[in-house]
């Protein structure tokens, strides 16, 4: 296995980390776009909830702006240059409980429709080991274009529910060129670990 990449959390705030490859590789259950070594963190409030459970949010689709880490900030996890930015895919409902279920039932075909279709809104950073992405951005919050140097801490976007998403979250992997269909995984480390599944971060700024 490459040596990993160490970041800084893309955020500050309280972010429940899922999909962690401390848990299992390949993280996400396959290793479809280099997607081996992602993490996905999903922002909490105070009590540690993405967002309050009704029986409304159990039984159908919901905004996501109901969520109250729709639009967090998202920084720059690390330094380099964006070689790619998009962020005109649209933010759709979010899916808890029942709908949950009917939401998984078209995994594949997203899966099919390629890269744009699981990542909705995202952003590259590339730097000398590797091409960072940060997937699921919110329509139109990118801070960012293609060219442009960024430093760690640099305002990228906002967290989104755009992509294969099914609240909002933003998802993280590294791999080794721009080209995602033939890039490979790398793998990733935060300030030199790597949270596991249920762990809450707390960054703060």
């Amino acid at each position: 296995m490459a040596a990993s990449l160490d970041l800084d959390y893309p955020f500050i705030g309280r972010w429940l980390v899922q999909n962690s490859p401390a848990n299992r590789v390949p993280s996400h259950g396959t290793s479809l776009v280099a997607t081996s070594y992602a993490i996905d963190f999903v922002p909490v409030d105070g009590a540690g909830r993405t967002a309050p459970v009704t029986f409304g949010s159990l039984v159908r689709p919901e905004p996501p702006e109901r969520f109250p880490g729709f639009g967090r900030t998202l920084l720059a996890p690390v330094e380099g240059v964006i070689v790619a930015a998009h962020d005109t895919e649209r933010d759709h409902a979010a899916y808890r409980g029942l709908p949950s279920i009917g939401y998984a039932l078209t995994q594949q075909r997203r899966a099919q429709a390629g890269w744009l279709s699981l990542a909705g809104n995202h952003v590259f950073i590339e730097t000398k080991r590797a091409v960072v992405a940060l997937c699921h951005l919110q329509q139109g919050s990118l801070e960012v274009r293609t060219g442009q140097r960024v430093q760690v801490g640099t305002v990228l976007a906002r967290c989104g529910n755009s992509g294969n998403s099914t609240e909002p979250h933003v998802h993280v992997q590294a791999i080794t060129a721009p080209d995602i269909e033939r890039a490979n995984a790398v793998p990733l480390t935060f300030k030199g670990s790597l949270p596991r599944n249920g762990e809450v971060v707390d960054i703060t700024g």
